[in-house]
This record gives C-alpha cells, sequence and structure tokens, in this order.
C-alpha cells in the first residue's frame, strides 16, 4: 500500500533542499548548499523507487487529494497524487537523473560565485517536476508546467553578466508563453465541457465528450475532444520544442551544462509527451489531433536533425539531437503508441543525460573550449568520458542491444504500421523518422571523430569564419592542455552509461507488450492497431536485437556511420570541402531555415513596429498632439486673443459694458411672457 505521506516527502524534500541552500546558502556554505540538496533529491530518489517497487508487486494505483485550494460551486481545486506505473516510472527517472547532475554539478560548477544558488535553483526544478508527474489534475499540472519554465528561465540565464544567456532565457520564456496560452485554452476547455479538473473525473466523461461538438467559426463544426487535444498538444510543442515553437531549445545551450543534461535532455523537453500520454484518453477520440501530432513530430525529426549537421558548438549539436528524439517520441504519440513514446523517453533521458555531461566533461577538459574545431585526439586524454561518450553515441543511433535501439526501433515499427492503415501523413511520418536515423548516425558519429579522434587542433590558433559559433562558458580562446575530469563528474558519466548500455533489454517486454501500462494508456486497438501488431511480432529482447541486424533502420544507420567515418576520420581535409560545394544547403541549415528570423524578426519585431505605430500615430499624434498638448495650445491661442480686449482704457470697457447691457434688454424683451 502506497503511502500517503511517502508521497509528500517525495515531493518536498527537494524543496526544502532547494529553500536551505537559496535563503541560507552564505550561512550554510558550498558543502551545505550541495549536501542538503543532494541529500533531498536523494531521499526522493530511493522512495520512488521504493513506490515503482510496490507497484509492481500488486500494490493498488494510488489517487487521492491531500489538499484542497478552492471548491465554488460544483468546481474545486486540489493538490493531490495520481501514482500509477507511469507516473513511478517517470519519478524514477527524475529523480534519478536529477541525483546525479547534482552530483555532477559539485565538480562542473567548482569555480563559480554562484554555486549556492545553483544548487537552489535545480533543486526547485527537481520539486517542480515531481509536482508535474505526480498530480491527479489539470490545475496542479498547469501549477508544475509553468514552475519548471519559470525555473528553466532562471538556469539557462544563470550567467546573467552574458548577454546571449539574458537573450536565451527571455526566448525560452516567451516562446514557452506561446505554447501555454494553448495549453491554458485546452485545461478551460476540459473544465467547461467536462465540468471538472480531475484527471479520473474528466477521463470517465470521455463518451459524452465524443458526440460533443463546437462552432468555432461560423458554419465550422469541431469535435470538442479535437479542440481540446490540439489546444493541449500547442502546450506540449512549446514545452517539448516541437516545430514551429522549437528555436528556444537550441539557445538555451547559454546557460550551464548541467543543467542542459537535467532540464533539456531527461526531464523539462519531456513534460509534454507525458502529458500526451497521460492524456491518452482523450487523444484517442481524435483521429483530427494524432494527425496534427504526427505532423508536427515528423517534421521536427527529421528538419531538426539535419541542423546539427553544421553545427560546430559541441552542446548544440546535442541540443539539436534532442530536438530530434523528442520528434521521435511525438512520432510514436501520433500514432497511439503511447507506451512506445513514454519507453523512449525513459531510455533517452539515460543516454541523452549521459551525453549532455560527457559534452561537460569534455568542456572542463577543455578549459571551457566547446568549438568541436578546436577540439581532436580527446580519447588519449580522457578515456572514461571518451568510453561513456560512445556508449551514449551507440545508444542514440539505436545499435542493436543497446537502449535507444529497442525503443527507436518500436518507434519507426509504429511508424509503419501506422502507414500500412493511414494516409499521407502516416506515410509522411514514416518517411521523417526513417531519413532520421541516418542523419542521427552522421551528426553523432561526426562529433565523436571530431572530438576524440583525428589531429589535435586545440594546439592551433582559433578558426576564424563567417559562421563561427561556439558559445564558450568563459571566453577561453587560448592554447589548453587537455586532462580527464574529477571524479564528481566521471562517476555520473559511468552510471548514466550502465542504464543506457542495459536498460532496454531488461524492460522492453513488460514495458511496451505486457501490462506495465494498463490502466494509465488507453488504445482503441481497433482504429489504432501499431501496439496489436507489434506485440504479435515480437519473441523477446534478444530475438529482437538479432533481426534489428536484418532490418532497413540498422542499414541507414550503418550508412550513416560509413559516410562521417569516411569524411571526419578518414579524410578530415574532405569536410570544408564539401561545406564549400554545399554551400546553399549549409547556409539554409545554418539559418536554421529562417524560424529564428521569423520569430525574432518577424512576429517579435512586428510587434515592435506595430508598438512604435501606436506610439506615434496614437501617443505621440493624437493623445500627446492633440488631447494634452492641443488643450494647452487651444488656451493659449484663446488667452492671446482675450488678452487684447485687456487694453486698460476706461472708455473701451464703458462702451462694452453698453453693448453688453443692449445684448441683455434685447434679450428680456424677447423672451415670451
Amino acid at each position: 500500500m502506497i503511502s500517503q505521506n511517502t508521497l509528500l516527502i517525495i515531493a518536498l524534500t527537494p524543496l526544502l533542499g532547494a529553500f536551505l541552500a537559496g535563503f541560507f546558502g552564505k550561512v550554510i556554505g558550498r558543502a551545505g548548499a550541495h549536501t542538503v540538496t543532494i541529500l533531498g533529491v536523494a531521499v526522493s530518489c530511493g522512495l520512488s523507487m521504493q513506490v515503482l517497487w510496490q507497484l509492481l508487486h500488486g500494490a493498488p494505483a494510488f489517487n487521492a487529494n491531500v489538499y484542497t485550494f478552492f471548491e465554488v460551486g460544483k468546481y474545486s481545486a486540489h493538490i493531490g497524487f495520481l501514482i500509477d506505473n507511469l507516473t513511478a516510472m517517470m519519478m524514477v527517472v527524475v529523480t534519478f537523473v536529477s541525483l546525479l547532475v547534482h552530483v555532477y554539478t559539485i565538480g562542473y560548477m567548482a569555480d563559480d560565485d554562484g554555486y549556492q544558488r545553483f544548487f537552489s535553483y535545480i533543486s526547485l526544478f527537481t520539486f517542480s517536476m515531481l509536482m508535474l508527474v505526480m498530480s491527479n489534475n489539470f490545475l496542479q499540472l498547469f501549477f508544475g508546467w509553468e514552475a519548471v519554465g519559470l525555473v528553466s528561465y532562471l538556469l539557462i540565464g544563470f550567467w546573467f553578466t552574458k548577454p546571449t544567456a539574458i537573450f536565451a532565457n527571455l526566448k525560452a520564456f516567451l516562446v514557452n508563453r506561446v505554447g501555454d496560452f494553448g495549453f491554458l485554452l485546452g485545461i478551460a476547455g476540459v473544465l467547461m465541457w467536462g465540468g471538472s479538473l480531475d484527471y479520473a473525473q474528466v477521463f470517465s466523461q470521455a463518451p459524452m465528450l465524443a458526440q460533443m461538438q463546437v462552432e468555432i467559426f461560423a458554419g465550422h463544426e469541431w469535435a470538442v475532444p479535437s479542440v481540446i487535444c490540439i489546444c493541449l498538444f500547442v502546450g506540449a510543442m512549446g514545452k517539448s520544442a516541437q516545430v514551429p515553437l522549437h528555436v528556444w531549445l537550441p539557445d538555451s545551450m547559454e546557460g550551464p551544462t548541467p543543467i542542459s543534461a537535467l532540464i533539456h535532455a531527461a526531464t523539462m523537453v519531456t513534460a509534454g509527451i507525458f502529458m500526451v500520454a497521460r492524456m491518452s484518453p482523450l487523444f484517442e477520440l481524435s483521429q483530427t489531433a494524432l494527425d496534427f501530432v504526427l505532423f508536427i513530430g515528423a517534421t521536427t525529426a527529421f528538419f531538426t536533425g539535419l541542423i546539427g549537421i553544421v553545427q560546430n558548438d559541441i552542446k548544440r549539436v546535442v541540443a539539436y539531437s534532442t530536438l530530434s528524439q523528442l520528434g521521435y517520441m511525438t512520432v510514436a504519440l501520433g500514432a497511439s503508441a503511447y507506451s512506445v513514446a513514454v519507453y523512449h523517453l525513459m531510455t533517452h533521458a539515460f543516454f541523452k543525460a549521459l551525453l549532455f555531461l560527457a559534452a561537460g566533461s569534455v568542456i572542463i577538459g577543455m578549459h571551457h573550449e566547446q568549438d568541436m574545431r578546436r577540439m581532436g585526439g580527446l580519447r588519449k586524454y580522457m578515456p572514461i568520458t571518451y568510453i561513456t561518450s560512445l556508449i551514449g553515441t551507440l545508444a542514440l543511433v539505436g545499435t542493436p542491444f543497446f537502449s535507444g535501439f529497442y525503443s527507436k526501433d518500436s518507434i519507426i515499427d509504429a511508424a509503419k504500421i501506422a502507414s500500412e492503415h493511414g494516409g499521407w501523413i502516416q506515410h509522411y511520418a514514416y518517411l521523417c523518422v526513417l531519413l532520421g536515423v541516418f542523419v542521427t548516425c552522421f551528426y553523432s558519429f561526426r562529433l565523436l571523430y571530431m572530438t576524440f579522434h583525428g589531429e589535435e587542433r586545440f594546439r592551433h590558433p582559433p578558426p576564424h569564419d563567417d559562421h563561427h559559433d561556439a558559445h564558450d562558458d568563459h571566453g577561453h580562446h587560448g592554447p589548453v592542455e587537455p586532462h580527464e575530469s574529477p571524479l564528481v563528474v566521471t562517476l555520473p558519466l559511468i552510471l548514466l552509461a550502465i542504464p543506457s548500455l542495459l536498460i532496454g533489454y531488461f524492460t522492453v517486454g513488460p514495458m511496451l507488450f505486457g501490462k506495465f501500462f494498463d490502466g494509465a494508456i488507453v488504445v482503441n486497438a481497433a482504429a489504432h492497431p501499431a501496439m496489436g501488431a507489434m506485440a504479435e511480432e515480437f519473441h523477446g529482447a534478444l530475438a529482437m536485437a538479432v533481426h534489428g541486424f536484418t532490418q532497413l533502420p540498422f542499414w541507414l544507420a550503418f550508412a550513416g556511420f560509413g559516410l562521417a567515418t569516411y569524411i571526419y576520420l578518414l579524410h578530415p581535409a574532405l569536410a570544408p570541402k564539401l561545406r564549400k560545394q554545399f554551400a546553399l544547403p549549409v547556409r539554409i541549415l545554418e539559418d536554421k531555415y529562417g524560424f529564428d528570423k521569423l520569430w525574432i524578426d518577424g512576429f517579435a519585431g512586428g510587434g515592435l513596429k506595430l508598438g512604435r505605430f501606436f506610439w506615434k500615430a496614437g501617443d505621440a499624434a493624437v493623445i500627446d498632439g492633440v488631447i494634452v498638448d492641443g488643450t494647452s495650445h487651444f488656451i493659449g491661442r484663446s488667452a492671446a486673443v482675450l488678452r487684447k480686449l485687456q487694453s486698460g482704457y476706461l472708455y473701451h470697457y464703458a462702451f462694452a459694458m453698453i453693448l453688453g447691457l443692449i445684448a441683455l434688454l434685447g434679450a428680456v424683451l424677447r423672451w415670451p411672457a
């Protein structure tokens, strides 16, 4: 039986650590700050594992309110917990990755003045994420949703003296407001048509909601589930960085590397994926919404991955990889393979956190150099970082037997089955995820070769070109002598490499084809047969991996590996020549398809121009020019005219009095009796 007190401790211990490190950081010092926050997250992680263990051994799911905010008529708002296998798995992933990031931060932020503040922020983030995934109602979900956005803003702009960091955190905050507006509309729709904010009550209304129509535009009726689900997914597009609301995530690499791993790989950006999976009873009511999800996910998976090919900043390559993998998860959601999406969320959390932390280890070893063109040959200087990076890369590209293979291959299978039973959107999605395999493998091994293999370029002067895009944390560009990172940095890499290598093999059967998500995820098997068809073909993790060597995704990945090896390992002088030869597509990818210009120069710039127009035409011309200044000018001119009547001559005044008397008498005589 899951205890309510246990759940409160899981959620509140990271908050307590954040409070102590944030408000009493100077009193408890650096060691005190990392001790209280690590202890809080460790307690939360241990208890989360205990809760998952209880659920796996027969404990019933927990769903109860622990505090009531308000009750107004038939509406009420609560703090409550819904703990089933889906939630418990997310709790373990969030707290485990967070714990390792906390330990890693001791080494990475050792020389930073904001040491205690950073620990306070990442512990506060852990609390916010736990409140999001543990919620049993939409109001608490929205609270956690906004809280992780706020802490993300604080962490991206952690180095607040860097203009690029301030620009990045504002960009992240404002782009997410666009998505969150849609999310809030979706919650409002749930309350209006479902009559409640409680998950269980709303899901029980699903058959009734399926029959409801709403006329948004005159003469055009929409199914209520479609309206609700599309609005909710707009929120997921912002938080999980889907095209076109993806532009904030690469820039968020301006923050310290530990938050890149915690927020932008393992937890916050997966909140949208988790939310759609949790809302599966609603999304299953709307094929329109699922098609929309599928199209957006497929577009993100392939086209953002292409941008990673031309990046030279080591963290930004991994960031575009994250965008692409989030697209893969979204494709699974659109194919109604919700369990596959969440499964890839879990495996991806381990190997992508590993890759980000390994990138941070390289940055430490290179004295805060991030440009891969200033690296090369680091494997002999940083063997632990190299081996763990290699494991993370092999997991990312979907190498059979590695964790990423089981989840990524399952997404591709789900997209293939959906394409056999669907229309052009399903075919487009299948094509995108297939091509994405080649692209992912190419840029992943490009990163590995440019960083760890080949010539030691860090002894050369830094490159100078029009597209130098390394974002150095501390502005170091001199000659460097690389070295392996300390144990507090390499130990989390090793602990993340283990699940990146093994967890897929041991969990694919029960999580995808067993009863792990029963009761948490709902699928209309008749309309969406992907999971059923995959279950029929599944004959164990070993057979799946062996069979994977014969499948098209493996050979596409092998082709990407071969091309990257040929260009960046065997013939490195070929890379700049190809870059010049394909100058136009490279320029398009470096410009990120113009999305940054669209948002910054288009929407934001257009808003500024509109504001300036109203300021000049309204404020300056009408309000200041006519109402304020015009009134004073009118009074001044009137006074100038009236002043001339004050001549100072007595006969002028007598004459005026006589004229006034005549006018008065005339008016009296004409007035009717």
